[in-house]
């Protein structure tokens, strides 16, 4: 009567090449292909065969490290650098990965399992406490401080402000728009030039109150011209600038 023997339940091919690795006390870095392989097909003979899924991850494993055993009797390959190739190496490199990751998980699982024994209650305070606030000690507050250090401090408060000032745009005045009617500054210089009838347009000029005004006002006169209600004389360069009156 055949004895029935109970296997270790593997999560991988990974995973059994890992256990056989640390079964063996090998260094993962010089794997005894030979060996190794041997101990693998032995496993997998003894696996059931119900789930042909997990069987072909592992014959894949298999087949992997039989190709590795005979590209180890063949003479070994030379990379880019003239250094010779080890077949292992990227299978090692997958057992290191698999292995940082195992570990991992091993870990996280250790913290969950303490996290269960953790337990936690709500903070049930009275509303008297949770109003609570502490008085202001205002002798501890103002402890150390001195006249001497006030005025430093005012000092540097005030040399802040002054700092945050544009010394150009500050000299600038406030901008105000001047509203100015155009139709009655029209019918002033109309009237102005029916009373005069003849004058210079600096004395024009001298009558307004404002910079605006006086463009405005030079805007009327280019109008009267265009229309010709008036026309201008002037007697020499930048001399004085007559207005006439065609009316």
């Amino acid at each position: 009567m055949a004895i029935p023997v109970k296997l270790q339940v593997f999560e991988g091919p990974l995973d059994l090449l890992l256990h056989l690795i640390e079964k063996n006390k090998v260094d993962i870095y010089d794997i005894p292909i030979v060996e190794i392989t041997q101990q693998y097909l032995a496993y997998i003979r003894q696996m059931e065969k119900e789930d042909m899924n997990i069987m072909s991850e592992f014959l894949v494993m298999a087949a992997t490290l039989i190709d590795i055993k005979c590209r180890m009797l063949l003479p070994a390959e030379v990379n880019e650098e003239g250094e010779p190739e080890d077949p292992r190496a990227e299978l090692v490199e997958k057992l290191l990965e698999y292995k940082m990751y195992k570990y991992m998980s091993l870990e996280l699982k250790d913290r969950q399992i303490d996290a269960c024994r953790s337990l936690f209650r709500q903070r049930q305070l009275p509303e008297q406490v949770e109003d609570y606030q502490q008085p202001i000690d205002y002798y501890r507050l103002l402890s150390g401080i001195s006249l001497s250090g006030l005025h430093e401090t005012f000092q540097m408060l005030l040399k802040q402000q002054e700092e945050k000032v544009d010394p150009v745009r500050s000299t600038f005045g406030k901008i105000e728009k001047d509203e100015i009617d155009m139709e009655a500054k029209a019918a002033y210089v109309e009237e102005y030039i029916r009373v005069h009838k003849q004058f210079s347009f600096h004395s024009l000029l001298e009558k307004q109150n404002s910079r605006m005004e006086m463009i405005v006002t030079f805007m009327v006169i280019l109008e009267m011209i265009k229309r010709g209600q008036i026309w201008v004389e002037q007697q020499e360069v930048c001399g004085e600038i007559l207005i006439i009156s065609r009316q």
